[in-house]
């Protein structure tokens, strides 16, 4: 009899492990020549060597499973243990070639609209892409996903999240905290997007481990970033300086999405938006994508449109 520990790393325990822990117990059952415990965040597997290769196998395809899609079901892991077809080459996985993340909690996340899957397409082709449009067009969480999605792929090594803080006029050192409490409450859309994503326990990795970064426009002065999949959001709020400054960041082998709400803008009056100046500006640079989402691309609540409308029409 021999004995091997496995690790489990950057996952829920109580998603991976099951209610109860029955997804391990039912690859206990499956080899009831060996001893499989499961404690804390470690399985502990005593049997033969080739028994304890299989099971191993079996372990590394769920954790493979549990970081694509988010999620392991007891199916799941009786598909695993019987060896049979795997999930990515089920028909209906293969059709959903439009899916951006398969996310936590059942979450598949993908374009919805045709101006969402314009962002897709336009950031799988372009370095820089400015998405604008009003609010609940889901600019931003679309944005998200694909930067989820390039990092999952590894095509880029980790996602920088902006926002100016434009409430707190960009003085975060005046707010109580360190910097991720200063800037936490701006980016709150944000944070909900990535739960959405990413299983609890890897966006806590992630973040701890600046894999995803989270910080203010104010902290992107003077960095040059490389290999990386950047966000600008409520672009509106940034004046022509930061705007000019955020898009000469961009290093080697990084993309951008720059998203905005040119109804939305908080600046001080007579200050101009530093998007609204930049779109102009750049309209005729090749490599530059711009996408536009209006009403008809609202995700939220049927009255959101009506809103958005009404306020288009008073002027507003």
């Amino acid at each position: 009899m021999v004995e091997k520990v496995i690790t489990l790393e950057n996952v829920s325990l109580p998603e991976f492990l099951g209610v109860e822990n029955n997804n391990i117990k039912e690859v206990a059952a499956a080899f009831p020549m060996s001893k499989i415990i499961s404690r804390g965040n470690e399985i502990r597997i005593k049997g033969t060597t080739p028994e304890i290769t299989r099971i191993t196998d079996i372990l590394d395809s769920l954790m493979e499973h549990y970081q694509k899609y988010g999620k392991l079901t007891h199916e799941n892991v009786k598909e695993y243990i019987s060896g049979g077809t795997q999930p990515e080459a089920r028909p209906e996985i293969v059709a959903d070639d439009d899916v951006l993340v398969y996310g936590t909690k059942g979450v598949v996340v993908r374009a919805k609209t045709a101006n969402q899957q314009k962002l897709v397409e336009a950031a799988e082709k372009h370095d820089l892409v400015f998405a604008v449009g009003p609010a609940g067009t889901g600019k931003t969480y679309t944005a998200v996903a694909i930067a989820v999605r390039a990092l999952k792929n590894k095509e880029v090594r980790k996602i920088i999240i902006t926002r100016p803080a434009v409430e707190a006029g960009e003085n975060l050192g005046f707010l109580p905290g360190d910097l991720k409490e200063k800037i936490d409450p701006y980016l709150r859309p944000i944070y909900d997007a990535l739960d959405d994503m990413i299983p609890a326990e890897k966006l806590k990795y992630y973040l701890e481990n600046r894999i995803i970064e989270i910080a203010p426009l104010a902290y992107m002065r003077g960095r040059t970033l490389n290999n990386a999949f950047i966000l600008l959001d409520e672009a509106q709020n940034t004046t022509p300086m930061q705007m000019k400054m955020f898009l000469t960041r961009m290093g080697p082998s990084s993309k951008a999405i720059i998203t905005g709400d040119r109804s939305q803008i908080d600046l001080p009056h007579k200050q101009k938006s530093g998007l609204i100046e930049s779109v102009d500006i750049l309209k005729n640079i090749k490599g530059i994508a711009f996408v536009e989402l209006d009403g008809r691309d609202v995700v939220r609540h049927r009255l959101v449109k009506e809103i958005i409308a009404a306020y288009e029409e008073a002027g507003q």
